[in-house]
């Protein structure tokens, strides 16, 4: 009973009003990018014959885009930096209604395919700048307190972004994406003015008002001169190597099952929404309990165990409903303990890799990995003549190695403020 008693007491210690108000701050995020999700989805079936080469056109704007924000962090603080950015994709996002309506380009291949880039710029940036507002706010041990908390304020709104695709998508086909961008745009603002509210409340947290400091380049050259900079960045890589794998291997079963894209939406749609309902309960009674017990080394390990059996999974069952059942699946470990547990590892970086190198990994990183699994998909199906089906079983020896660099990553209280 005493065990019980002491159980709810820790989950009670995640709720807090600064917890609350973060996590409606991530809820407006993912809103704002699963609203757009499904149809970026819809992109990639569209261009599944170009996309290695949309992964590494994206990889590359994340190259040029990365010193230009590690110039900002160096030289403005947190509230700018978010102002910035938010801001700059804000008016993305109306350049692409003004493309898509008014200069009436909706059945333009190439901006389709300029969409599905962006996308993918946009959702690591849009999401990678909360992670950053919220690692400075919350850090070290109280960082493992809220986080799942928060994270589960951001799975409310993947869901909810999930459902409102979905009910557009009777409009896709005839109005393209203009209804999904305009809503999306309208949560987007809404997370900037609720991201500020936060950012003045906690105003007292050491080194949140002043700027970063370095240069443009910092975030690459810590990922040379740090050892546990390189650990963590490689990590990054290899499991986003792993998750496109799997993501290019469901593409090609999704678009053999079916060719209508208003289906296809709905299927996306449903996963998502799957997704966030079981992430919301794993995150609400779970996360905090599961990283406190099982440590980080154990979980970001185990992320390795679980790409082994996806992959083996794709030769027996290369079927629509194993692309559901392993999508689920991963994406609930992703975003209800992997996810949260590296942030917490981020939270116990040094001010300068709090801004800059996090940033790198979810970015940069991120899209070369995307671009490296794309090839390696490319290289032994295309080029080699291997099934789809197949080629994921040669990766199995990756998802060891990203195992093994789990059980290396563990957080180190080096706060410099």
């Amino acid at each position: 009973m005493s065990s019980i008693k002491i159980f709810f007491e820790k989950i009670s210690l995640s709720f807090t009003k600064n917890s609350a108000i973060a996590g409606f701050f991530f809820f407006l995020v993912l809103c704002s990018w699963y609203i757009l999700r499904p149809v970026r989805n819809e992109m990639a079936v569209q261009n599944s014959d170009i996309l290695p080469y949309l992964l590494g056109i994206g990889a590359l704007v994340m190259l040029l885009l990365n010193p230009i924000y590690s110039w900002l962090a160096s030289r403005q603080n947190l509230k700018s930096v978010l102002i910035g950015c938010y801001l700059f994709f804000i008016i993305n996002l109306l350049l692409f209604i003004i493309l898509w309506e008014f200069f009436d380009l909706s059945g333009a291949i190439w901006l389709s395919r300029i969409f599905y880039v962006w996308c993918n710029v946009y959702s690591f940036f849009v999401v990678s700048i909360f992670w950053v507002v919220i690692i400075n706010l919350f850090r070290g041990d109280g960082a493992t307190n809220v986080f799942g908390v928060i994270a589960a304020g951001g799975s409310i709104g993947a869901f909810l972004g999930s459902e409102i695709s979905k009910q557009l998508a009777v409009t896709f086909n005839e109005s393209g994406i203009i209804f999904f961008t305009l809503i999306a745009i309208f949560f987007l603002i809404s997370a900037l003015i609720t991201g500020l509210i936060l950012l003045n409340r906690l105003s007292f947290v050491e080194g949140i008002n002043e700027a970063a400091g370095g240069n443009s380049f910092d975030g690459f050259k810590n990922l040379i001169s740090s050892a546990q900079i390189r650990s963590i960045g490689l990590y990054m890589y290899l499991w986003t190597a792993m998750m496109t794998i799997h993501w290019i291997t469901s593409i090609q079963i999704i678009n053999s099952w079916s060719s209508d894209g208003g289906d296809r939406i709905i299927f996306f749609s449903n996963i998502e929404q799957t997704v966030t309902l079981l992430t919301l309960i794993t995150q609400f009674f779970l996360t905090a309990a599961i990283i406190r017990l099982a440590t980080p080394r154990i979980i970001l390990m185990f992320y390795g165990v679980i790409f082994i059996g996806a992959f083996t999974g794709y030769f027996l069952y290369p079927t629509i409903g194993y692309v559901f059942a392993i999508t689920i699946i991963l994406r609930i470990f992703e975003y209800g303990i992997n996810k949260p547990t590296r942030e917490v590892v981020f939270s116990y970086l040094k001010k300068m890799d709090r801004y800059k190198s996090s940033v790198m990994f979810d970015t940069f990183l991120v899209r070369m990995g995307d671009f490296s699994g794309s090839g390696f998909i490319s290289l032994f199906s295309k080029t080699f003549g291997i099934t789809f089906s197949l080629v994921p079983l040669l990766a199995i020896p990756f998802a060891g190695i990203l195992a093994f660099l789990g059980l290396k990553i563990a957080p180190k209280k080096e706060t410099s403020y």
